[in-house]
């Protein structure tokens, strides 16, 4: 089952409304994924400029960089390597990462093991081009500071290795959220070989560690910093503190409000699907786009709906085959040989004139008679709470009392046989025959323990199958035993009248026949 054909009914089935949906076109999810990109890295990195700034430029202690000595260097060179670096982080971005998702595009290719490989590398190596840049503005802006001061070379490349950090861990949680209808696509196309990243702990444990165990050990780096100089004052060194100790506090609540989205968003998914599960719709797929142990959960769930339509079809199946009261009786306990003694009503119905009719008709015209002939045997047994144990080619017999036990089973026999022979005049190229008897039979399993099925045995039914023959030659095709009418309800029994008796072919003892009014 596809995901696009099944998450319709999912709001949000990669774990956020701004991801769309798998319904929408080709060139709206390119888009999508685009500014999902390309917006919130650049405010990441316009951010991470930002605190590099303030950092360098008026927290951290050291001499300051707003001079006239190094007045080229901060309106020249800074600036313009970040808008160089800007320019070309966005258009590699683009060109490299996307252009190797271009395949995404079209929801109905299935990607090759080669295009799997390189969509599943995107986030590690656009997280990589940024650090590359990153660690060159590292490397040139401390070096060019450094030349002019060498006593700058430390506050530089802290500050601008810090707002690295940050940014780039950053960057990862942003690039894994907006390109997750891509690794479903890649996860679906190769579920047996799923990607294990660090996992749930590991994610957890490097947010914590970006998040405040970086910012932490900066504040010791500043704290040996202000140690080893003598000019740095108690306020100087509680602007640092303050300062470093509020940007802890923003960005590692940034980072693990993003680590907990992206934990809690596949475990939510799966608690809606379960209430779905628990109201009986089983017409349920999650979106498997997380790599870690929280994917291998939403495709688990998968797996396990998936048992539970084909358990259902099977017991529905089932049920079609030997009727649902034998196909629950079945599933509730261990079915064994044998049967029990129990009081039931047979009713047998047999086509008058088959054989000619198979002989004078097409084989897919007789089929199609026949279907609408036994449509009306079950609608009618199934409505008066009987079992239509089984088709005998033109032929059916159907029990009631068992093994579902009704209160009236004679009553409800012979209500089934007028309405059954009411409803044959929908067909007027068929005729048949009915015959209703009811007594004591042993109903239960018969046949080897490879192979059984569920019958009824019993002088009733013989009674019943011999009626029917009779009734092929009586006026009204339908006839019943005085001992059924006897033992149904009045309300059922004031619709019959009793007639002659006869001995039915086989049986000793006399029958005494009753007809509908």
């Amino acid at each position: 089952m596809s995901v696009r054909d099944v998450t319709a009914k999912t709001p949000a089935p990669w774990g956020s409304r701004l991801l769309g949906s798998p319904q929408e076109s080709s060139g709206v999810r390119r888009i999508r994924i685009q500014l999902l990109l390309t917006v919130p890295l650049l405010l990441a990195n316009f951010t991470g400029m930002v605190v590099s700034l303030a950092l360098g430029g008026f927290v951290l202690p050291g001499p300051s960089v707003f001079t006239r000595d190094l007045l080229l260097l901060d309106v020249l060179a800074a600036p313009v390597y970040a808008g160089l670096a800007t320019v070309f982080g966005v258009w590699w971005g683009t060109t490299r990462g996307l252009g190797a998702l271009r395949w995404a595009i079209d929801p109905d290719h299935v990607p090759t093991e080669a295009e799997q490989s390189t969509a599943a590398a995107v986030p590690r190596k656009l997280v990589v081009q940024q650090a590359a840049l990153w660690f060159g503005g590292l490397v040139v802006l401390t070096t060019l500071y450094g030349l002019a001061d060498p006593e700058l070379i430390a506050k530089i490349a802290f500050a601008v290795g810090f707002s690295a950090i940050v940014v780039c861990a950053n960057s990862y949680l942003i690039i894994e959220f907006a390109l997750r209808p891509v690794t479903t696509r890649v996860l679906e196309a190769a579920p047996a070989h799923r990607r294990r990243g660090i996992g749930v702990f590991g994610r957890s444990l490097l947010a914590w560690i970006l998040g405040s165990g970086v910012p932490v050990g900066g504040l010791m780096v500043i704290a040996v910093l202000a140690l080893a100089r003598s000019d740095v004052s108690v306020e100087r060194l509680a602007v640092c503190v303050l300062a470093l100790g509020g940007a802890t506090l923003v960005f590692g609540l940034l980072l693990m409000t993003q680590t907990l989205a992206a934990t809690v968003a596949p475990i939510e998914g799966v608690r809606r699907a379960m209430r779905q599960v628990e109201k009986g719709d089983l017409d349920v797929w999650l979106a498997v786009y997380d790599g870690t142990e929280l994917g291998e959960l939403q495709s688990g769930f998968n797996h396990m709906v998936q048992g539970l339509r084909e358990r259902e079809q099977i017991r529905d199946l089932f049920g079609r085959h030997v009727g649902q009261d034998v196909a629950d009786a079945a599933l509730a306990a261990e079915p064994a040989l044998g049967g029990v003694e129990t009081d039931a009503a047979a009713l047998f119905i047999d086509i008058i004139g088959s054989t000619t009719m198979t002989a004078t008709r097409p084989p897919t015209e007789t089929v199609a008679l026949l279907n609408r002939f036994f449509g009306i045997v079950v609608d009618e047994v199934e409505r008066c709470g009987g079992l239509l144990n089984k088709f005998e080619g033109d032929a059916a017999l159907a029990v009631f009392g068992t093994p579902s036990p009704l209160p009236d089973a004679a009553g409800a026999a012979l209500a089934c046989a007028r309405a059954i022979r009411a409803r044959l005049g929908e067909i007027p190229e068929l005729t048949a025959g009915l015959g209703v008897a009811a007594g004591r039979v042993v109903a239960g399993n018969v046949g080897a323990h490879q192979r059984y099925e569920f019958t009824v045995i019993g002088d009733a039914v013989n009674e019943a199958a011999r009626l029917c023959e009779l009734a092929k030659q009586d006026s009204g095709l339908l006839l019943a035993s005085a001992s059924t009418v006897a033992a149904a309800d009045s309300a059922e029994a004031e619709h019959w009248a009793l007639g002659e008796s006869v001995t039915l072919r086989g049986r000793v003892a006399p029958t005494t026949l009753a007809r509908p009014r």
